[in-house]
C-alpha cells in the first residue's frame, strides 16, 4: 500500500541523515504492549494537563470582579495563557529527546502543580497573571507525554495509543468548561484551579509508579542543537511539513466553530442559558471518542484513506452547522461530524509523523503543535471578526472554506505521493 511503502523510505532516508545528532533510541523501552490501564492513565494526565488551559474562560466575570481588572483587559489573561503555552511548545516539549522523560514529565507536572495554587491562591492581579502564564507554560507536558506513549507502545499499536490519548486530551478541552463552571458555582473560582492541583499530586504519585526509567545514551545534543534541530526536522521532512499544515486547517476549523458558537445560541431567537450552551461540550466529547478508531486504521496502513474521508465529513459537517438558528438536532449532529473529522486527521497525523524518527519524537511533537497553535488562534481570531461583520452564516462560510482548503490540499499532496512512488 502507499502508505507503508512511503513510511518505508522515509525511514529509509532518515537512517542515512545524521544531521540531527546522535540520541539513544528507546524504542527498546517498548518490550511488551501498552497496556489499556497504562494507555488510560496516559489519556486522564493529558486531559488534566491541558484542561488547565480553559479553566479561565467561563468564569472571566469573577475573575474580573475579584481583582479589579476591566472586562476589555481581563481577556488578555486567555492570550497571555496561550502565548506562553505556544512558548513552551518550543523551549520546553523538545527537552524529551534530550534528558530523561520520566523525570521531565514528573517535574513539570509538580511545577504545574504549584502554578495552580499560584492562581488559586493570589492576591494580586499581578500575580494571577503570573500564575496563569506558568499554566499555560507547564501545560505543554501533555506533548511530551503523548511522545513518550508513542515510544512505549509497540509500532503496530501506536496509532491505537495515540488516538486513545488525543481523545482524552480533547475531552479535557471540551469538559474543563462545564467543571469550570460547576465548582466556581459551587465554591468559588478559587476552588477550581486548587482542586485541579490536588488531582495533578494524585496523577504525578500514579505516574511515578508506571514512567519507565530510561537514560540516554550516545552523543547527546547541546540544548541550542536541539531547538535548531526543530526547524531542521521541518525543512527536511515532507511528510512533516504535510501533515504540519493539516493541523494548521483543521484546527482552524475547530476554533472557527468553538470560539462565537456561544454568540448565536445565546442570542435570540435561541436565547439558551449558559448550562445550555455549555451542554454542546458534551455532545463534541462523541466525536472525540469515535476518533480514537483512527489510530488503530492508521497501524494498518489506511492513514491517507481516513484522512480523506475525515476532510469530506469536515466539510459535510459545516452545512449541518449553518442551520443552527433553525434546528439545534442538525447543530449537535453537525458539532459530532466536526469534532469526528478533526480527531480523526489529528490521531492520523500524529500517528504518521512519530513513525519518522524514533529518537526525534518529542521535537516532532512540538514542530506539528506550533502549527496547531497557529491555527487554532488563527481560526479563534477570524472567526469573531466575520461575526461582527457578517453574522453565524459568515462564520460557517468561512469554516467550510477553511475545510475545502484542507481538503483540496489533501489531495494535491496525496497525488504527488502516489506519482513518487510509482
Amino acid at each position: 500500500m502507499e502508505e507503508v511503502k512511503e513510511k518505508v523510505a522515509v525511514r529509509t532516508a532518515i537512517k542515512a541523515n545524521s544531521s540531527l545528532g546522535t540520541l539513544f533510541t528507546s524504542d527498546s523501552v517498548h518490550s511488551s504492549s501498552m497496556t489499556r490501564y497504562v494507555t488510560l492513565l496516559f489519556a486522564v494526565a493529558c486531559g488534566m494537563s491541558v484542561a488547565n488551559i480553559y479553566f479561565a474562560q467561563p468564569i472571566l466575570d469573577n475573575l474580573s470582579s475579584e481583582f479589579g481588572i476591566d472586562h476589555s483587559t481581563i481577556g488578555i489573561l486567555i492570550t497571555i495563557t496561550q502565548i506562553f503555552y505556544a512558548v513552551g511548545l518550543l523551549m520546553l516539549v523538545p527537552l524529551g529527546d534530550l534528558l530523561n522523560q520520566r523525570r521531565l514529565i514528573i517535574g513539570q507536572m509538580l511545577l504545574s502543580m504549584i502554578a495552580l495554587v499560584i492562581v488559586g491562591t493570589a492576591s494580586s492581579s499581578t500575580v494571577l497573571f503570573a500564575g496563569m502564564a506558568l499554566v499555560g507554560l507547564l501545560a505543554v507536558v501533555t506533548q511530551t507525554l503523548v511522545a513518550f506513549a508513542a515510544t512505549m507502545a509497540a509500532p503496530a499499536e501506536r496509532g491505537r495509543v495515540v488516538g486513545m490519548i488525543t481523545s482524552g486530551i480533547v475531552i479535557g478541552i471540551l469538559l474543563a468548561r462545564s467543571i469550570s463552571g460547576i465548582l466556581t458555582d459551587l465554591a468559588g473560582w478559587r476552588s477550581v484551579y486548587l482542586v485541579s492541583a490536588a488531582l495533578m499530586f494524585f496523577m504525578v504519585c500514579a505516574l511515578f509508579r508506571v514512567l519507565p526509567n530510561v537514560e540516554r545514551k550516545g552523543k547527546l545534543l547541546s540544548y541550542p542543537q536541539l531547538l535548531r534541530s526543530v526547524l531542521m526536522l521541518l525543512v527536511k521532512e515532507r511528510i512533516l511539513r504535510i501533515r504540519a499544515i493539516l493541523a494548521l486547517l483543521i484546527f482552524s476549523a475547530f476554533s472557527i466553530l468553538w470560539t462565537p458558537l456561544v454568540l448565536p445560541l445565546s442570542a435570540p431567537p435561541l436565547s439558551l442559558s449558559h448550562t445550555a450552551i455549555g451542554a454542546f461540550g458534551l455532545v463534541g466529547v462523541v466525536g472525540a471518542l469515535a476518533a480514537a478508531r483512527a489510530g488503530k486504521l492508521a497501524d494498518r496502513g489506511y492513514g491517507q484513506r481516513t484522512t480523506g474521508i475525515a476532510l469530506i465529513l469536515l466539510l459535510i459537517s459545516w452545512l449541518l452547522i449553518s442551520r443552527t438558528e433553525q434546528s439545534l438536532f442538525a447543530l449537535v449532529i453537525g458539532i459530532v461530524l466536526l469534532d469526528l473529522a478533526v480527531q480523526a486527521v489529528h490521531v492520523t497525523n500524529q500517528s504518521m509523523i512519530f513513525s519518522l524518527h524514533a529518537e526525534a519524537r518529542s521535537r516532532l511533537a512540538a514542530g506539528y503543535m506550533v502549527f496547531y497553535s497557529i491555527g487554532s488562534a488563527a481560526g479563534s481570531i477570524a472567526s469573531t471578526h466575520i461575526y461582527a461583520h457578517y453574522g453565524w452564516n459568515g462564520v460557517c462560510l468561512l469554516g467550510a472554506s477553511v475545510s475545502a482548503l484542507a481538503l483540496l490540499f489533501w489531495a494535491m499532496t496525496y497525488r504527488d505521493r502516489a506519482a513518487a512512488l510509482k
